[in-house]
């Protein structure tokens, strides 16, 4: 793979709270290309972060946002597509700051396959050993055992902090980079009993600032004329 395939996709929202600079992750091909292209597409413009708890994440991207009136209840805006997780454990899981993708529950989404557009990012809180100890415990027995918390991951848990719970669940395909003040104020953000924001928090636009995967265009040669011989 070349250094330029190894960078990474950048996507800017403008946001009525301020910037957030996100990077899209390598590792999760199928949801980066997504974002992307929906970033492309102005899909996310105008939405909201309709969904809003406290220590926990900020969701955005419902597609029936756009244009909601005040205490509509929103979350069900969504494309006619899915996608298949991509969980890359241990390497990416639910720091703080990460953006992870939205999706049914279980009971309707064994497969646990992203939905096309819903995504969130993660404040979460931080942990002690104790707290950690019950996640496992409910890890265990959500996942069957399958999740467990690497020392690595339990010492970001402690420190920085996130939302352990949902390792191995939700498929986590990026990074806020620049503006976690911005997502800090808008966690905070007072909500209605449906988690929606009283006063909207609005994406106004969303732009793809860096896409190393563009193909390069090459230079067109020169054209010359062909000077003919005078007879």
């Amino acid at each position: 793979m070349s250094c330029l395939a190894q960078e990474r996709a950048e996507v800017l929202l403008e946001t009525t709270e301020g910037n957030i600079r996100i990077e899209l992750y390598n590792e999760t091909p199928l949801h980066r290309d997504n974002f992307m292209k929906l970033v492309k597409m102005q899909m996310y413009d105008s939405l909201l972060f309709h969904r809003v708890i406290k220590n926990f994440m900020i969701q955005g991207g419902d597609l029936n946002s756009k244009h909601a009136q005040p205490g509509q209840r929103l979350g069900s805006g969504e494309l006619d597509y899915t996608i298949e997780p991509e969980f890359r454990l241990p390497q990416l899981f639910h720091r703080r700051g990460v953006v992870a993708a939205a999706r049914e529950p279980d009971e309707v989404n064994p497969e646990m396959r992203s939905g096309a557009c819903q995504f969130y990012i993660v404040w979460g809180q931080v942990f002690n050993d104790m707290m950690i100890g019950k996640v496992q415990e409910r890890l265990d027995a959500t996942t069957h055992g399958r999740v467990q918390l690497t020392p690595e991951m339990i010492e970001v848990y402690k420190t920085v902090g996130g939302t352990p719970h949902l390792d191995g669940q939700y498929t986590v395909f990026g990074e806020v980079t620049e503006g976690m003040d911005v997502v800090d104020k808008i966690q905070q953000t007072a909500t209605d009993g449906f988690n929606r924001p009283y006063t909207d928090v609005r994406i106004i636009k969303a732009t793809l600032t860096k896409d190393p995967f563009k193909p390069v265009e090459k230079p067109q040669p020169k054209k010359t004329g062909v000077k003919r011989k005078r007879k």
